[in-house]
């Protein structure tokens, strides 16, 4: 069997006034990764200093023609663009770069969903993000979906396809939401019946190891994987931490540029969220730009009205958190563990929320984040329940 091509990439991305540099390399760095996921390798990246972009190709013209002649030359299959694209900027760069597809960050986010996706909910929450977004951009799209969908009885006398197409895809999305809608109505039936126990959610930034902790938690087999949105399905698992029993779910991560139209095609799946007890916010300590994650996790905890839940700052990875990755905490050359110590106090310190710091990897502290745990389900576990007696 002939090897699958890896399509080469570039990378392009503005920086804006207020915006520094190291900020956009951090987009950009993101950006690669999500490439990576998707299969494909990055060659080059392309910025731009600019006040706003160009309303018809994104980048100026002098940095387009730049790129299409290194796509010409070096054979790129796929130019990504940081941010959303119009119609209109990426029809008149399909046409400066010859055909060769221009994707922006949000067509990237959905084709790993795409490929991720594995259950008929997901499946179905990523198709109706996708119509969703394909819906404006039907103009260049049109040959691409009568392809998809075929013509024969979708066409009304006198149509265009172009018409065609839009009225068949708002179609397809109506008979989706009423899709989901049933699947909501059945996953909240299931949620209800589950019993009087304590629910506990693991949320956090996309591949910060929420599925290595659901696995070390429940001593059950998850799918971990270290790349960008491994789990889309929600996962739940029953688990006893000393005599008490209660429902963990591990969820779908978030990203910096989240979609909404994603957020809003995934309601169900963050309704785990929304009715949960307790948050395990899980963050990757060795992460340069951890504190940007976190923040990111709060916005779209805000977005759901789940931020005011009992949640517990769980700092992992701290097994690959070197000093240099974050200097502003580094004192006089001390050692690593001096460092991560230091980086402990002040978030004990700071935050009101309780922190632990641990590798679920390689299993270290484990047992502090099961004990501040269990201390706050049982105590939840009481207040719900008063009258039942735990063994």
């Amino acid at each position: 069997m002939e090897a699958e091509k890896i399509e080469k990439a570039v990378l392009v991305g503005l920086i804006m006034p207020g915006q520094p540099e190291k900020k956009l390399n951090e987009y950009l760095d993101e950006l690669e990764f999500l490439m990576l996921t998707a299969g494909g390798h990055t060659v080059k990246r392309f910025v731009q200093k600019t006040d706003r972009p160009n309303t018809a190709t994104f980048v100026g013209k002098g940095k387009a023609e730049e790129i299409a002649e290194f796509v010409k030359a070096e054979a790129v299959d796929i130019i990504v663009f940081d941010d959303e694209l119009t119609p209109t900027q990426v029809k008149n760069l399909e046409r400066i770069f010859e055909g060769v597809k221009v994707l922006d960050r949000t067509t990237l986010i959905l084709d790993i969903f795409a490929a991720r996706a594995q259950t008929a909910h997901a499946k179905t929450q990523v198709q109706l993000a996708q119509l969703q977004y394909l819906l404006p951009r039907l103009t260049r799209m049109w040959t691409h979906l009568e392809r998809q969908k075929g013509g024969i009885g979708m066409r009304g006398p006198g149509e265009s396809q172009i018409e065609s197409d839009r009225r068949a895809i708002q179609h397809t999305i109506s008979l989706l939401r009423e899709k989901l809608r049933n699947i909501d109505r059945t996953m909240a039936t299931q949620r209800k019946s589950r019993g009087n126990m304590v629910r506990v959610a693991l949320v956090g930034y996309t591949n910060v190891g929420k599925s290595t902790i659901m696995r070390m938690l429940s001593k059950s087999e998850v799918y971990a994987d270290n790349k960008l949105f491994a789990t889309l399905d929600t996962t739940v698992r029953k688990v006893t931490i000393e005599n008490l029993p209660f429902l963990l779910s591990d969820t779908v991560g978030f990203i910096r540029k989240l979609p909404t139209r994603l957020v809003e095609s995934f309601k169900s799946t963050l309704d785990e969220v929304r009715e949960a007890d307790i948050l395990l916010h899980v963050v990757d300590v060795s992460h340069p730009q951890f504190e940007d994650h976190i923040a990111v996790v709060k916005r779209t905890l805000e977005d759901i009205n789940a931020l005011d839940k009992p949640t517990i700052l769980v700092f992992n990875k701290i097994d690959a958190y070197e000093n240099e990755e974050l200097p502003e905490f580094e004192q006089n050359g001390e050692e690593q563990k001096s460092s991560l110590a230091e980086l402990k106090r002040s978030y004990m310190a700071a935050e009101n929320t309780p922190c632990v710091f641990i590798s679920a990897l390689e299993k270290e502290n484990t047992e502090e984040l099961k004990k501040k745990l269990y201390d706050i389900a049982v105590q939840i576990h009481k207040e719900k329940y008063p009258g039942e007696l735990l063994y």
